[in-house]
């Protein structure tokens, strides 16, 4: 729809002075900032003082922080039927933080990139697949491929416990 340059019929939108969006998106965006830095800052500290490797922190205490946001608006877009927004969602964001923030962190500092993040990567490439083929017939996620998404994230949480 936005390539055809086309509106939903029925969707109102609130009209706000640009000036106000524009001091919106400011302080969101510095939001943002503190929030990642407090959000490492924290998860450091949890990782020290669980014994545990700041790998398993980072795949899933700031992953699901870092997430939250992404699963609120696919859910939200899932309930009012506009459940192409919540893939388009997700596997955007994905291919941003992998091409785009990854990109940009190697462009400031080397990314050392561990060994034991191969695995991850694989079951990264795993995770896509198995969507499409969750997909690929009726071009539909449907309850049956939801559950056996979780359940392999819950393997993968498994494995990293491990």
């Amino acid at each position: 729809m936005a390539k055809n340059n086309k509106e939903e019929a029925g969707e109102k939108t609130r009209k706000r002075p640009v000036w106000l969006l524009m001091v919106l998106v400011v302080v969101g965006l510095v939001l943002i900032v503190w929030g990642s830095d407090v959000t490492v800052d924290a998860a450091k500290a949890i990782a020290k003082a669980a014994g545990l490797s700041e790998r398993f922190i980072g795949l899933t205490i700031v992953a699901l922080g870092t997430s939250l946001p992404e699963l609120f608006t696919s859910v939200s877009a899932a309930i009012k039927g506009k459940a192409d927004i919540a893939i388009g969602n997700i596997v955007g964001s994905n291919v941003f933080n992998i091409l785009f923030v990854v990109g940009t962190t190697a462009l400031i500092t080397p990314v050392v990139f561990f060994p034991g993040f191969i695995i991850d990567t694989l079951i990264a490439a795993a995770a896509g697949i198995l969507l499409w083929l969750c997909v690929f017939k009726d071009g539909k996620l449907k309850r049956t491929g939801g559950v056996v998404m979780l359940l392999g994230y819950a393997a993968y949480f498994v494995y990293l416990m491990m």
